[in-house]
């Protein structure tokens, strides 16, 4: 999906003022609320804006070790690993990856015991032939997609 420049100033206020009322932000905007709502809506309904709840911090919730686990699985047991995986609380996300292994986990733990524990967990699960972990030291660049959002608008605007 094409965001334009109003998209941009709409997603870099939901950013960086996430608790602000759509009539604030309208204002902020020099919109009408309408025109903020009809924008909002096709942001979510077109997959932009996934959600709107709080991002936790695993760290702040007593879990500051983070490490990525890659899982090797017997070929055909996929999807009954991943949704093992599933009912791990420690695994915060999981994806399928072509490379050396077949899902890579990021994972967290109150600390290093905490975590051999984990992967401990994770090796005997059924279809799981080894594991490969790196922990991470330092996060150099956050989460992010506001510089993606505010590329793809001035790409737009070239264009356009």
């Amino acid at each position: 999906m094409a965001v334009d420049a109003l998209d941009t100033r709409i997603l870099r206020l939901l950013i960086e003022q996430p608790r602000t009322s759509v009539r604030e932000y309208a204002r902020v905007l020099g919109i009408a609320r309408g025109t903020l709502q009809a924008r909002l809506d096709r942001l979510e309904r077109d997959g932009v804006i996934t959600g709107t709840g709080p991002v936790l911090s695993p760290a702040a919730l007593g879990h500051p070790v983070l490490a990525f686990v890659h899982l090797e699985v017997t070929q055909g047991h996929l999807d009954e690993v991943g949704d093992a995986l599933a009912e791990v609380p420690e695994i915060i996300e999981a994806f399928s990856t072509t490379g050396g292994g077949d899902l890579l986990t990021r994972v967290v733990a109150r600390d290093n015991g905490h975590l051999e524990d984990v992967i401990q967990r994770l090796i005997q699960l059924p279809g799981v032939v080894r594991t490969s972990t790196e922990v991470a030291l330092r996060q150099r660049v956050p989460h992010r997609v506001l510089p993606l959002v505010e590329s793809l608008a001035r790409a737009a605007a070239t264009r356009g």
